[in-house]
């Protein structure tokens, strides 16, 4: 009798080691499937957000960036981010930028690029992420992913802090949440499928602005009512089409 119990606690050990374990990598990669897998490669994604008017590049590693926009004085002004470059003209007149200029312009462009390609972006080399843990937000299951970035290619928010809630059921990046230029958590609404594209909008949640390092909590304080809506995140008039 000792002998069987003994076997079949070898059996159960065995069974547990060769279950596979959730990582990080998994669940991103499982998630990007499901929002569209490299539909976004070699495509031109136009749309409109707020003011402004974006067209977003990418091939390989290789990004091209364009925002522009009319101001209040009827000037017309274009910004273009590509890997290694910054340009912005008012009324197609190329303008001479300091480095502080550069710097703010470009995280605007980028920052809007960056939230409409995700998950699709958590796959930067820049990229460290860790499993967290399971969680539950309205009776759903999630992964939860811890985002960091290396100094080296995660530009000058590299400090940042970001965490992800993957739907355990359909791997949809549901909540993100992260910690600088004021702390917030998003909710995906308005799920859309364009060129094999999923697009998401958001609600804009608002944190705590002098408590940067607690948005890993997001996710129960939302639960618990503690976040009023601050915004909403929409991109409208969504086009694909292949480079």
């Amino acid at each position: 009798m000792l002998r069987l119990i003994f076997s079949y606690s070898i059996f159960l050990f065995l069974l547990a080691s060769c279950t596979p374990q959730k990582t990080a990598q998994t669940i991103i990669d499982q998630s990007i499937t499901a929002h569209g897998g490299d539909a976004w490669q070699n495509k031109r994604i136009t749309f409109d957000f707020r003011q402004f008017h974006l067209e977003l590049q990418q091939q390989g590693g290789t990004f091209r960036y364009e925002r522009t926009h009319t101001d209040s004085a009827g000037v017309v002004i274009r910004e273009v981010l590509t890997n290694d470059s910054f340009a912005r003209s008012l009324n197609n007149v190329p303008q001479t930028l300091d480095t502080a200029q550069i710097g703010k312009y470009s995280r605007a462009v980028n920052s809007v690029a960056y939230f409409v390609l995700l998950p699709f972006k958590l796959r930067d080399p820049a990229v460290i992420a860790s499993y967290i843990g399971e969680s539950t937000i309205g009776g759903q299951v999630y992964d939860k992913v811890q985002v960091r970035f290396k100094a080296e290619g995660g530009g000058k928010d590299h400090g940042d802090t970001f965490f992800y809630w993957f739907n355990q059921k359909t791997h949809t990046m549901d909540y993100l949440a992260y910690s600088e230029g004021g702390p917030r958590f998003r909710k995906a609404i308005n799920p859309q499928t364009v060129g094999d594209i999923r697009f998401q909008d958001y609600i804009n949640y608002k944190g705590d602005e002098k408590d940067t390092t607690s948005v890993g909590t997001y996710d129960k304080r939302y639960e618990a009512g503690q976040l009023p809506e601050l915004s909403r995140i929409e991109q409208k008039n969504i086009r694909v089409t292949p480079l």
